[in-house]
């Protein structure tokens, strides 16, 4: 039996995991399921699951609701402070899938306690990636990337961390819903529309950061932290159906070009099961001629994804200005949905709010701990707003 920790099972990650488990129920043993508010999905899961374990984090939550865990025989937690209780012995595999800078902390606690962990939590990798890779390799813990794009990567490496024969890297880019809307009319465009991917089902903030290209950005930043590869290496191509993910060029001019369907099941899947395994989840797949046959990759255009400009800022060494940059963005498309800024104020005001010299002197700064990135975080949320504010 495989021994598994899920951190964020109620999110979109975590279920999909589950749902793949739940085929295969006696291959596995749930030791610990946390989520922040929703009691009443983890409590269905834990009872579905025979987990004895829960963490709870949000403090009212869990001090309303912690009766209906206890009552069927469910020990659960409100913190992270306790693992060593939790967890007495490593476990097999941990997916990491807490939204946001909120799951940085869990995760680098979780890498003492299992053998493999799978990584959902883009924030952690951009803002905290050289203190989870120095825990990484302090506690001998084996690391997956789970995005579709890295995981291809990493797929396409043979399941290596290794890239000294890469020549290029290229990551491919949907375009979103507003690829062929002319950018005279993006200040006018509906916030439905904005949100209405063409290929991927996802939530409000990842769908607006898909039609600005700035989950591509947060990606390239991703891929040259994992696999330590120099940015003038890492490429965005547009491909609009979204099934190949990631095109590797080595060296000696041979290319590997890694596709799926556009499901994060499968790279999920895969980071749980070997090759050996057969999927078990769609029996019925074959290879999608149509769509291999029409690949229309492109050059991103910069006069309507401007914030591509971006990548000639990004500093070579991990720095706390890729927490400003993830902030800054998180603040402005907040401010976004709340109808306080126009859609194309998102990349312009982006541009100007990292060129400022209280975010650029971050170059210098490495986040040697968690503090240090939090307190970049409150820094720039608060800037932020207060320029908003007195508009």
């Amino acid at each position: 039996m495989k021994t598994i920790v899920i951190l964020g099972s109620t999110g979109s990650i975590g279920k999909s995991l589950l749902k793949i488990i739940n085929k295969d129920k006696k291959s596995f043993n749930i030791k610990l399921l946390t989520a922040h508010k929703n009691y009443k999905q983890l409590l269905r899961q834990a009872k579905l699951f025979k987990v004895k374990k829960v963490i709870l984090t949000d403090k009212k939550t869990y001090n309303l609701k912690k009766e209906n865990f206890t009552k069927n025989n469910i020990s659960v937690f409100n913190n992270f402070s306790e693992l060593g209780k939790i967890l007495t012995n490593k476990v097999d595999y941990v997916m990491s899938a807490i939204v946001g800078l909120d799951g940085l902390e869990p995760t680098l606690k979780l890498i003492k306690y299992t053998k493999n962990i799978a990584i959902a939590n883009k924030e952690s990798i951009i803002c905290g990636w050289n203190l989870i890779n120095k825990s990484l390799k302090i506690n001998k813990t084996n690391f997956i990337p789970v995005d579709s794009e890295h995981f291809s990567i990493w797929y396409g490496l043979n399941k290596k961390f290794k890239t000294t024969n890469v020549k290029r890297i290229y990551l491919t880019a949907s375009g979103g819903p507003l690829l062929n809307i002319s950018n005279k009319k993006l200040n006018k465009i509906k916030l439905s529309q904005v949100l209405k991917h063409p290929n991927w089902k996802m939530g409000k903030k990842i769908s607006v950061d898909s039609s600005t290209m700035m989950n591509k950005i947060f990606e390239v930043i991703e891929a040259k932290k994992i696999f330590n590869i120099k940015y003038n290496q890492l490429s965005i191509l547009i491909h609009p159906d979204s099934y190949i993910h990631a095109i590797v060029e080595f060296k000696n001019r041979m290319i590997s070009i890694i596709a799926h369907d556009t499901t994060m099941d499968i790279p999920i899947y895969n980071t749980l099961f070997d090759e050996n395994k057969s999927y078990i989840l769609n029996k019925s797949y074959s290879l999608d001629l149509n769509k291999l046959n029409s690949l229309s990759l492109k050059n991103v255009q910069l006069k309507k994804f401007p914030v591509v400009k971006i990548l000639n800022l990004l500093p070579s060494k991990s720095s706390l200005f890729e927490t400003a940059l993830v902030t800054a963005n998180d603040e402005l498309v907040n401010l976004y949905l709340k109808n306080k800024i126009r859609y194309n104020d998102i990349s312009s005001l982006l541009i100007k709010e990292i060129s400022k010299k209280y975010i650029t002197i971050m170059k210098k700064k490495s986040p040697t701990k968690v503090s240090s990135i939090l307190n970049v975080t409150n820094l720039v949320r608060s800037r932020i707003n207060q320029q908003i504010h007195i508009k």
